[in-house]
């Protein structure tokens, strides 16, 4: 079975992982980046080798987002980043592929013990199921 694992963050995650400070995160030295990104990349080695990783991806900053919808005269409104602080978004995730929901909760647990300075949030980490079955199991097709 296949699944997303996703992390979430928000603008101010990312101006502290540059070295700015906001009363959401502190700022993250050079070492606290460095022992996150060990710890990712040991995760990334970790599922490449037992075959169960298909892709995998951090995000740019949301301030790079942009956001397509549909206006009420039919044309599309596209609104550009940045957004307020406290708006969260997808930061990174995983496609895995994995025998089971448990297996995948094991992963998804220690992607929650990556390191981060004292007084970082805490966000959690999202498992979904991909439907493979293109909507099958609610009788229709994909949309």
């Amino acid at each position: 079975m296949k699944y997303l694992v996703m992390v979430q963050g928000a603008q101010a995650d990312y101006d502290a992982m540059n070295g700015k400070a906001s009363a959401q995160s502190p700022a993250w030295s050079e070492q606290d980046l460095r022992a996150m990104f060990a710890h990712m990349n040991a995760i990334n080695d970790d599922l490449a080798e037992s075959g169960e990783l298909v892709d995998a991806q951090g995000l740019t900053e949301p301030a790079r987002t942009r956001f397509v919808t549909a206006g009420g005269d039919g044309k599309p409104v596209v609104t550009d980043g940045p957004y307020g602080e406290t708006k969260e978004v997808l930061a990174g995730y995983w496609v895995l592929d994995c025998e089971s929901l448990e297996r995948v909760t094991e992963i998804a647990a220690r992607v929650t013990q990556c390191p981060q300075p004292d007084g970082a949030p805490v966000y959690p980490v999202v498992i979904r199921q991909i439907d493979e079955a293109g909507g099958a199991d609610l009788g229709g097709g994909a949309a």
